[in-house]
C-alpha cells in the first residue's frame, strides 16, 4: 500500500511541475508550452519508476546478468524518432506538433509500463496524461493570469505609400490616445516591415489576441482601417 502510494505522488508531483515548467514557458511565449511540459515530465517520471521496480521484480542470483530496461530504452530513443516526424515548421518560425510528439513519446512509456506488469502505474499515468492534455489547459485559463488565455495569429498587411506606421501600430494593438490598451487589445510580438514593387509597404505581424477572438473578427477589424490595401490573417 505505501509503494502505492508513493508511486502516486512522484506521478502527482510529476504533472506538478510539468505544469510550472509549462506556465512559465507560455508566459514566455516560448514553443514548448503547458501540455507538452506535463507530458513530458509525466512520462519520464513513469519509466524511471519502471526502470526501478522491474530490477527487483525480474532481477536476482537466478539472473545476474538480466537487464530487463535494456530493450525498454532502446524502444524510448527509437520512438523519438517518430514523433520528431510530426513536428512542424510553419510561417513565422511557429512550430506545431509538440504536444503530439510528446504524447507519442508518451505512448511508449505506457506500453513500457504494461509490458512489465506495471498496471497501477499504467493505469495512473494514462489518467494523468489525458488531464493535462485535456483539464489542466482549461483549469489554467480559467484561474491564471490573462496572457495564458491568449493565442497567436500572423497577419500580413499591404498599406498605401509613405503611410505613418506607428499611428497604424496604435490602431491595430487597440490603444488609447494616452498609449494605454486594455485586456481586449492585440500585443504584438514580432514585427517585420518590407517595401514593395509597387512603392506600398508589407508589415508582417505576429499577434497575441485573445481566445474568444475570432480570426475573421481580426481581418475585418483590420480591412477596415484606413489606407490598408489589403490584409491576410492565419491562425497559429
Amino acid at each position: 500500500m505505501m509503494m502505492e502510494l508513493e508511486m502516486m505522488l512522484k506521478l502527482g508531483l510529476a504533472l506538478l511541475f510539468g505544469m510550472l515548467i509549462g506556465i512559465d514557458r507560455q508566459l514566455k511565449h516560448k514553443q514548448l508550452g503547458l501540455r507538452p511540459s506535463m507530458v513530458i515530465c509525466i512520462a519520464s517520471c513513469l519509466i524511471t519508476i519502471v526502470s526501478i521496480q522491474a530490477f527487483g521484480k525480474f532481477g536476482g542470483p537466478n539472473h545476474p546478468n538480466m537487464d530487463p530496461m535494456r530493450l525498454a530504452a532502446q524502444i524510448v530513443s527509437g520512438v523519438g524518432f517518430i514523433g520528431a516526424g510530426v513536428i512542424l515548421r510553419r510561417s513565422n518560425e511557429v512550430i506545431s506538433g509538440l504536444t503530439s510528439a510528446a504524447l507519442i513519446w508518451s505512448a511508449s512509456a505506457l506500453g513500457i509500463a504494461i509490458g512489465a506488469g506495471f498496471y497501477i502505474e499504467a493505469i495512473l499515468g494514462v489518467a494523468l496524461l489525458i488531464v493535462a492534455v485535456n483539464i489542466m489547459p482549461l483549469v489554467i485559463k480559467l484561474v491564471g493570469p490573462e496572457t495564458l488565455s491568449r493565442h497567436d495569429v500572423a497577419v500580413k498587411i499591404a498599406v498605401e505609400p509613405n503611410y505613418r506606421m506607428t499611428e497604424l501600430i496604435q490602431m491595430i494593438e487597440r490603444k488609447d490616445q494616452e498609449g494605454k490598451s486594455g485586456k481586449k487589445a492585440f500585443k504584438i510580438r514580432y514585427m517585420k516591415l518590407k517595401d514593395l514593387d509597387n512603392n506600398c509597404q508589407l508589415i508582417d505581424l505576429t499577434l497575441s489576441v485573445p481566445d474568444n477572438q475570432y480570426t475573421t473578427e481580426i481581418y475585418y477589424y483590420i480591412k477596415k482601417i484606413d489606407h490598408v490595401q489589403s490584409v491576410e490573417v492565419e491562425h497559429l
